[in-house]
């Protein structure tokens, strides 16, 4: 159909709008590392200040990690509320509620230096990792329901390119000459409630989810006028169609719980395939990377470490773009198997370049192309295709439950990868990507046997393959079950 391959200023705005939160959480987890040197300073004086004595070195680092990580405590918490926002408030509703967030975490790190309290920066770190949470949660089922079949995983690809620009904005912003100073490091931190303001005065001039005014509000008119909206056409029949088939099975299905997705062995496979491809991205070690890339520069012998890791942050961003055009054409399973083997054989050449060093100072050149290799491959793959292929997996019934559980998987490998990465660093040095190339590897084995293309296909036809994988095994379940999870292309 003609009209589905129409990219229309009304769908491109709502999913521009959007991916706004996206960049708030790229923009949230690359801002943290530059200034480091500046707050661990700012935390000393203000302990001085407090207790006249200076901060001892165990102290200072405690606080330090309990500021990065506690945004990861948050986005976990958060991303596991995603289900109960969205099915009350509406997609679109829920993402507009979430900028409260975004405003009292700016204020909090914003005011901390005047207020001498790194309390302050602590809690709002942690605010903001509750927004974080909630709009990776929001972001891709808002773009994937807005959006038609045959552009699903373009702009999908959309809120990993919004992630990866709020991480190299954050880059160029914490540089010493521009923010990333002792007199305006909370002005860095802060400057989220400038994204926050904007998404507040456009998203009231985005439609509502047509799915969510169908399927959960039952206002089918409201649903065909966004959709004609949308999709710049008066024939929406096709879209309308898909939607009520979709409903007509919700209406026979109870509702899904988090605890039903693991509990029914018919829901069973697209959760592990769900959960699966998260970790695959999150234990990919591109976090390491991000995280600690000044330090591996400076280990590598790079004269200047930070535009090395602005480099990668370019590299990054170009890369995500590549995906966002073949996305489409190659498919999610393609395209994340070679993401991942891209990966793993960066790492590899990463180790050898790292272990060699020493001996050979020509292999910091080699570092940097491994470096720069591994993050070109993430962005093919695993960085875009976990957050929307999930939404993709499950029909209206269990994918915010399913959203959810998938948010968490991430957040927690995020933070199991920030906290831990040093430890394993000091243990294993130059050989600690070793454990991640054993990990790509194994996710490589289990994306091509059990992850299935859903390029070009309906929410409801993906979800009918596993309702069959599932009535083909030797489980019976009852008919309400199996209609939950899509109908079959005759009905």
């Amino acid at each position: 159909m003609e009209s589905e391959k129409k990219l229309t200023f009304p769908l491109l705005m709502s999913v521009g709008t959007a991916v706004i939160g996206s960049l708030q959480f790229g923009y949230n987890t690359g801002v943290i590392n530059a200034p480091q040197k500046i707050i661990e300073n700012f935390i000393n004086v203000t302990y001085e200040a407090r207790y006249q004595e200076p901060i001892s070195k165990s102290a200072l680092t405690a606080i330090w990690s309990i500021a990065v990580s506690i945004f990861s405590v948050g986005g976990i918490i958060g991303s596991f509320s995603v289900g109960l926002f969205v099915n009350r408030l509406g997609r679109r509703n829920s993402m507009l509620m979430a900028n409260i967030l975004a405003f009292i975490a700016s204020a909090m790190m914003g005011f901390s230096k005047m207020a001498n309290s790194w309390e302050m920066l602590i809690i709002g770190r942690f605010v903001v990792g509750l927004y974080s949470g909630l709009s990776t949660g929001f972001v891709p089922m808002y773009v994937g329901e807005v959006s038609p079949t045959s552009m699903r995983g373009a702009l999908g690809t959309l809120h990993q390119l919004g992630i990866v620009l709020g991480i190299l904005i954050a880059q160029v912003f914490g540089m010493e000459m521009i923010m990333g100073n002792s007199e305006l490091w909370p002005l860095l931190l802060s400057f989220i409630f400038i994204p926050a303001i904007l998404q507040c005065i456009l998203l009231p001039l985005c439609p509502e989810s047509p799915r969510f005014l169908l399927i959960n509000k039952n206002e089918e008119n409201k649903a065909k006028t966004v959709l004609k909206k949308l999709r710049g056409t008066t024939d929406v029949s096709a879209d309308m169609q898909e939607m009520k088939e979709e409903s007509r099975q919700m209406m026979r299905e109870k509702k899904v719980n988090i605890l039903e997705l693991f509990r029914s062995s018919l829901y069973r496979q697209p959760i592990m395939i769900a959960v699966m491809l998260q970790l695959s991205q999150q234990l990919s070690g591109i976090n390491a990377i991000f995280y600690y890339s000044t330090r591996i520069f400076e280990k590598a012998g790079v004269a200047q470490p930070v535009y090395a890791t602005i480099g990668a942050g370019v590299v990054n961003t170009a890369f995500t773009v590549v995906s966002l055009f073949v996305v489409e054409r190659a498919g999610r399973r393609s395209l994340h198997l070679l993401g991942l083997l891209g990966m793993a054989g960066s790492a590899i050449l990463m180790t050898i370049a790292l272990a060699l060093l020493e001996k050979l100072k020509w292999m910091s050149y080699l570092s940097i192309v491994a470096i720069f290799s591994f993050v070109a491959f993430f962005e093919i793959g695993p960085g875009p295709i976990p957050w929307f292929i999930v939404a993709e997996l499950f029909s209206q019934g269990p994918r915010p439950s399913a959203m959810a559980v998938a948010g968490f998987s991430n957040w927690t490998a995020n933070f199991i990868v920030g906290m831990g990465f040093q430890y394993v660093e000091e243990l294993c040095g130059p050989y600690v990507f070793v454990i991640f190339t054993i990990l790509l590897l194994f996710f490589f084995v289990f994306t091509y046997f059990k992850v299935p293309e859903t390029r070009g296909r309906t929410f409801d036809d993906i979800a009918a393959g596993f309702r069959q994988t599932s009535a083909g095994g030797a489980v019976k379940h009852s008919p309400e079950e199996l209609n939950s999870l899509g109908a079959d292309s005759q009905l």
